[in-house]
């Protein structure tokens, strides 16, 4: 017998907050009786399944697990201007001249992400 992911948890300050975000970022959708000030928050997509939780510990190193996003409908680099409008904030740009590369933001609470090349992108070399 093997175990499946239900969901990945991240610690926070402001679940609600942070939810929504990363709703918007994978356009998912809170469950219905979140609420702000919730202890916790849940967003389900097509992608995953998000939790976050409250805690009182503030962010204080490097993420030991992070998530890669691979945009479905845009490019790499219009999906990072998406995200940047949507709260994100730039850590270290590794893009290349060659087109390969990624880039890594960090949310709004400081968790640091990665965007990498569509499907399509990575086709076309």
């Amino acid at each position: 017998m093997t175990s499946l992911i239900r969901h990945l948890t991240v610690d926070c300050a402001d679940p609600y907050a942070l939810a929504r975000f990363w709703a918007d970022v994978l356009d998912g959708s809170l469950a219905d009786d979140d609420v702000p000030g919730d202890p916790e928050a849940v967003v389900t997509s097509a992608a995953a399944t998000l939790l976050f939780v409250r805690v009182d510990d503030p962010k204080t190193v490097k993420n030991r697990v992070h998530v890669d996003l691979q945009p479905q409908d845009l490019t790499r680099d219009e999906e990072v201007e998406r995200l940047l409008s949507l709260g994100a904030t730039l850590e270290a740009d590794h893009r290349r001249p060659d087109g390969t590369g990624w880039v890594t933001l960090h949310d709004p609470e400081g968790n640091e992400f990665c965007v990498e090349r569509s499907a399509a992108e990575r086709a076309n070399g």
